[in-house]
């Protein structure tokens, strides 16, 4: 198990989600927190100026983008689509 925290920006960022889209969210959120290499989140690390930095899908458009703090911890830093890496 993953225990997970979130930081304000993500918190906003899911609140402004429509809420079909928050709850298709928290059920990977929990996929997630039982397996961080769930084959339908496709994790991957990132590339660039966020080289220490996650993401998973949500769905086809939407991301997850996070950052671990240990082996157990992780942090969610962002949700939403493709502009979340900018």
């Amino acid at each position: 198990m993953v225990k997970v925290a979130y930081t304000p920006t993500f918190l906003k960022e899911f609140k402004k989600l429509e809420k079909d889209l928050q709850n298709e969210a928290i059920e990977k959120i929990e996929l997630f927190e039982e397996g961080v290499q769930h084959p339908f989140l496709k994790t991957h690390k990132l590339k660039g100026k966020l080289k220490d930095r996650y993401s998973f899908s949500v769905n086809y458009k939407t991301r997850i983008v996070f950052q671990y703090l240990s082996k157990k911890d992780v942090i969610f830093l962002a949700i939403g689509d493709h502009d979340v890496y900018k």
